[in-house]
């Protein structure tokens, strides 16, 4: 007879009528009695002072509602880059224990930034599951390491198996909102719609949303639920419906200037900050040391031009944020139709400070900062009149990145300053808050999420999990505070802060702050000169008194010295982002010189496609064709940088479309013959462009024949960020040439396959293997 679990406390005899049964050792746990509903709604890259109930002037009206029957925290801040904010409100530890010290684009190796949550870190979400909840994740993930994020890679760490029964979003740092890549569970997903039909992004999250939790409800309705909504909103590509853009036309004509004047009364009238708070100056990084693409231009050093562009790009980003908003709405709503509002807790709230990628200049292709790449003026001004549609992958420029981040310094990517750390937070517990619309100014930091969600379902992070000893909660439950007076003392006394070679320490109402740029490529850590505030009374951090205070600099760098030892916070890293992206990381898959991909598959992700940027490569596809065969061979990223190689009136082409600079890079043949035939393309890469891009000779094959030949640049970075991925037989969401209309399959003969390779072998010799590598039919 096997062996029987201690626990049983039946009796087990020959015959089982003459034993006696015992469930309880095989009974799931139930959740606390009473045990509310969990929603944390979480935006990316936005300012405190961007939203209507800290007085900004983009109009909230969901998070209106919830504000004046919850509460409003004003010193609440996170980590100022997403990857490791989200791994704070997973795991309830720092984003260093969690190896998140950067994005997941910019892992390096080392224990605080390997991209992997260790498993003496568990979740928020495998803790609940355990403990009778069930746990859904709908948006934003950036938390699975880029070398996992395909059909085949691991699924270690994606959302299933970090204590999620459901997951529908996409896994990385941003996407498009009109044509995203999306995962459904452990699998990759087109959208359900198209933009002609009315989908965005922000719709369809909150649809899936409701979905879930009507879903759970029919089934287990006593069942309490954990939802982490994760909008694409407020990150770049700032995408929103035309009537919601609209709404805020010339609402930003007074400029970021006087935006940050303006504002700052309001958050003063408010009370979200004291009487006589600071404001404090744009640009106050010294000029030796300071990241050009961080610099703000004075409003009254704009051109005319420049100030139309830079108010409607403002415009777009406000549409999109209530856009969203409204979403959170229906949510909300559905929430009150069914009688579960009153006992769920709410966190509404953002990822890190307002984002400065867009440049001094803004951008219709944010991809452009991504590859060290400069806007154009130009070209963004003919885009104004589309900015926000499908036809745009925008972002507002510096300047609005620190207005809506008033009154601080800086913005998204700066942890030292609280432009990059000090985000709004709202709570929302009808049945167990009983202060209405008021303010808390205790100091809190995102990972005193998972504490507080703990404390209130009324369960403790466990000492063990799945045999592995746990680390300690580095967050402490904001709890006391929900029924505190607003400017009652906090209950953290610590946290310190690192990102991308900033960093800086708060303790019990002092901070210190390292003046150091991030993504400079600068170094010299030991030479970064400290300056200290005393936020207590200084909110702004606008007055240094390191002169004053040296030994309480010198105590607070001591703490920051020995919580990054505690946190795996070194070594530091300031690299540049062009560097830090493109750097080799370990891969599922050995790397190789021949990679070959095959029709009707999913789309490959960047992330582990072949890697063609910034060297030579060849495409070769191997097809029969029909009369009047058409349709994409080969496509890999979108209309904002990419390369296709499709069929089209009879003709060979091959575009390459240098993030989305027109006019496209485009080949072609002359009309082809049906038959079996090899076709393909070469690039020979001669020197690097001015920017780093690649410069050199594109020639176009049928069979063994040059058909057509030119000057080629190409780029050197990411496509995108979103993930487009490499199709073979079609192109998928956004599509890479204006040639075509997605998803222009393959159709009137047989795709046999499609060959890429990266070495120093000449095309012709690679052409005449291709017969036997993709074997005709």
């Amino acid at each position: 007879m096997g062996q029987v679990s201690e626990e049983f406390s039946g009796v087990i005899k020959l015959d089982v009528r003459d034993s006696v049964p015992d469930w309880s050792p095989y009974e799931l746990k139930r959740a606390p009695e009473g045990a509310p509903n969990v929603l944390v709604i979480l935006y990316d890259d936005t300012g405190m002072a961007s939203w209507s109930p800290y007085g900004g002037r983009i109009s909230m009206p969901t998070l209106d509602r919830l504000a004046a029957n919850g509460l409003t925290y004003t010193q609440w801040h996170t980590t100022a880059l997403c990857s490791p904010t989200r791994s704070t409100f997973l795991t309830g530890r720092n984003h260093n224990a969690n190896g998140m010290g950067s994005i997941m684009e910019t892992t390096n190796g080392f224990p605080g930034y390997a991209g992997r949550i260790p498993e003496e870190c568990a979740t928020v979400g495998q803790v609940l599951q355990q403990n009778g909840y069930s746990t859904f994740w709908v948006g934003k993930n950036h938390n699975v390491p880029e070398e996992d994020v395909s059909s085949g890679g691991s699924k270690s760490q994606w959302p299933l198996a970090m204590g999620f029964d459901r997951f529908y979003g996409f896994l990385g740092g941003e996407t498009n909102n009109w044509y995203p890549d999306l995962v459904e569970d452990n699998r990759f997903v087109e959208p359900p719609y198209t933009p002609d039909e009315g989908y965005h992004l922000s719709k369809d999250l909150a649809d899936q949303a409701i979905r879930m939790i009507r879903d759970q409800n029919s089934s287990n309705p006593s069942k309490p639920w954990y939802t982490w909504f994760c909008p694409g909103a407020n990150h770049a590509p700032h995408h929103a419906p035309q009537e919601y853009i609209e709404k805020y036309r010339g609402a930003f004509d007074d400029g970021y200037d006087a935006y940050r004047t303006w504002v700052l009364d309001r958050m003063v009238e408010r009370g979200v900050l004291p009487s006589g708070t600071a404001l404090t100056p744009f640009n106050p990084m010294p000029e030796d040391q300071a990241n050009p693409a961080d610099y703000v231009k004075p409003w009254d050093s704009l051109s005319d031009d420049e100030r139309r562009l830079f108010s409607h790009m403002a415009e777009v980003f406000a549409g999109f944020s209530e856009y969203t908003d409204a979403q959170v709405g229906r949510i909300v709503d559905y929430l009150e139709e069914t009688g579960q509002l009153e006992n769920t807790l709410i966190f509404y709230c953002a990822d890190n400070g307002a984002s400065g990628e867009g440049s001094p200049d803004g951008s219709v292709n944010e991809n452009k900062f991504f590859n060290g790449y400069p806007d154009d003026l130009a070209e963004n001004l003919a885009k104004i009149d589309v900015l926000g549609s499908p036809e745009t992958y925008n972002h507002y420029p510096t300047g609005w990145a620190a207005a809506f981040s008033t009154p601080f310094q800086m913005f998204k990517r700066y942890s030292q300053f609280s432009g990059g750390t000090c985000d709004p937070m709202i709570v929302h517990w009808p049945a167990g808050i009983r202060a209405k619309g008021e303010i808390r100014h205790q100091y809190h930091h995102s990972t005193d999420i998972v504490a507080t969600v703990l404390d209130v379902v009324g369960i403790e992070m466990p000492a063990e999990f799945r045999g592995v000893t746990q680390r300690p909660l580095d967050g402490v439950s904001m709890k006391y505070s929900f029924d505190a007076e607003p400017d009652g003392p906090t209950e953290k006394t610590v946290q310190y802060y690192s990102m991308l070679g900033t960093r800086g320490i708060w303790k019990d109402g002092w901070k210190a702050s390292a003046i150091h740029a991030p993504l400079t490529g600068h170094g010299h850590f030991d030479d970064d000169r400290w300056e200290l505030y005393h936020v207590d009374v200084d909110r702004s951090e606008s007055k240094d008194l390191a002169a004053e205070h040296p030994e309480k600099l010198q105590e607070l760098i001591a703490v920051w010295s020995e919580e990054a030892e505690r946190n795996h916070v070194l070594p530091l890293d300031d690299r540049a982002a062009l560097e830090i992206v493109t750097i080799e990381r370990p891969q599922a898959e050995p790397p190789r010189t021949r990679y070959v991909y095959y029709p009707d598959t999913a789309a490959v992700p960047e992330s582990v496609a072949v890697n063609v940027r910034g060297r030579s490569f060849k495409i070769i596809a191997d097809v029969v064709l029909d009369e009047g065969a058409q349709g994409v061979l080969f496509a890999h990223g979108s209309r904002f940088g990419g390369h296709a190689l499709f069929l089209k009136d009879d003709r060979l082409h091959y575009v390459s479309n240098f993030l989305g600079i027109p006019p496209e890079q485009m080949f072609a043949s002359e009309p082809l013959a049906a038959g079996p035939h090899t076709l393909g393309m070469e690039f020979i890469r001669e020197s690097a462009g001015e920017h780093g891009e690649s410069i050199g000779t594109c020639t176009l094959y049928v069979d063994d024949q040059v058909v057509a030949e030119g000057p080629m640049r190409a780029q050197v970075g990411k496509f995108t960020l979103c993930g487009d991925g490499l199709c073979v037989g079609y192109d998928s969401a956004d599509a890479v040439s204006g040639q075509y209309t997605n998803p222009f399959p393959f159709t009137g003969g047989k795709l046999l396959g499609v060959g890429i390779d990266v070495s120093e072998e000449q095309y012709l010799d690679l052409e005449l293997e291709a017969a036997a590598v993709l074997a005709r039919e």
